[in-house]
C-alpha cells in the first residue's frame, strides 16, 4: 500500500468519527423524528468537499486526495440517509422521509455548489 493510499485511509477513519460525533450531538436519542445529524453531517461535507475542489490547483493533489477522498469520504454517507429514508417511511413519517431524501440531495448539492464558487474565488 503506498503512503499516500495509507494517509486517505486513515483520514477517512477520522472522517468517519467526526460522522459519529457530529450525528450524535445533534440528534441525541434513537428514535429521534428526523435525523438532522446525518443531514449537517452530509449538507457540511458537500460544502467542505465543494470548497476543497474550487480551490483547484491551490491545493496539492495529495492533499485534495487525503481532504476529499479520505476525510470527507469517510465523513459523509449516502447509505445512511437511504437507510433513514426507510426507516421513517416504514414508521409512516411520509413527509420526513421525502425531506430527508430530497432534502438532502437539493440541500448538499446548493451547499457543494456555493463551496465550489468560494473556492474558485479564493483561488482567484
Amino acid at each position: 500500500m503506498s503512503p499516500l493510499l495509507l494517509v486517505a485511509a486513515l483520514a477517512g477513519g477520522v472522517g468517519a468519527g467526526l460522522r459519529y460525533v457530529v450525528d450524535r450531538l445533534l440528534t441525541p436519542t434513537r428514535g429521534a423524528r428526523f435525523p438532522i445529524g446525518i443531514f449537517v453531517v452530509n449538507v457540511s461535507g458537500s460544502f467542505a468537499l465543494g470548497l476543497v475542489t474550487g480551490l483547484g490547483s491551490t491545493v496539492a493533489p495529495e492533499l485534495s486526495l487525503v481532504l476529499g477522498l479520505g476525510l470527507l469520504g469517510g465523513y459523509t454517507t449516502f447509505s445512511t440517509v437511504s437507510v433513514e429514508t426507510v426507516l421513517l417511511a416504514q414508521r409512516k413519517q411520509w413527509l420526513d422521509a421525502a425531506v430527508n431524501l430530497f432534502g438532502t440531495l437539493l440541500v448538499a448539492a446548493l451547499a457543494a455548489g456555493l463551496g465550489l464558487v468560494l473556492g474558485s474565488c479564493i483561488a482567484g
